[in-house]
């Protein structure tokens, strides 16, 4: 995505699943199976996420309540280093007063915001001299997506939804 608007509309993430059955084949006494799954090309996404996770990570992000997200750091000088958003406007900067304080001459004062709508988060940035990215990509404002890493700085931090707001989307 070469557009510096990496907005999305709201129910991008319904398309991601779809309800496939596991098997086309008569399951026993001429009964077929029915069974809900993930698309080939989600249950991918999702391992690959799951991939980069530790055993500690799996369990913290398992226990985050609806309505809030970790942000781990997986790049930078806080390497490992786990935040959590769990307010209606978080700052992200090198300001002894942001909420999340990233200690870096790369990082402006008052570099960006993640910002909580119901279940969703969004990352803008605050007009910052170095910028702030979403998946490699320069921007103003995102929706952040479970998986999706953001760029502050020489921080390179992933986004992990809590998994009680992804259950709804996998179950339609």
């Amino acid at each position: 995505m070469a557009d510096t608007d990496n907005t999305q509309a709201d129910g991008a993430g319904e398309a991601e699943f779809e309800h496939a059955h596991t098997s086309s084949q008569p399951v026993a006494d001429n009964a077929v199976d029915s069974t809900m799954g993930f698309s080939r090309e989600a249950a991918a996404q999702l391992g690959a996420v799951d991939a980069d996770i530790s055993a500690e990570e799996h369990e913290a992000i398992a226990a985050l309540p609806s309505g809030s997200a970790l942000l781990v750091v997986r790049r930078g000088p806080n390497t490992g280093a786990r935040f959590l958003l769990d307010t209606d406007v978080t700052v992200v900067g090198r300001h002894p007063d942001a909420d999340i304080f990233l200690d870096d001459v790369t990082v402006s004062r008052k570099h960006a915001e993640f910002v909580r709508h119901r279940t969703a988060f969004e990352v803008k940035d605050l007009s910052s001299l170095n910028g702030t990215y979403f998946d490699g990509v320069r921007i103003e404002t995102a929706l952040l997506s479970d998986g999706a890493e953001v760029q502050i700085g020489k921080f390179r931090l992933t986004f992990y939804a809590s998994r009680r707001d992804l259950a709804p989307v996998a179950s339609e």
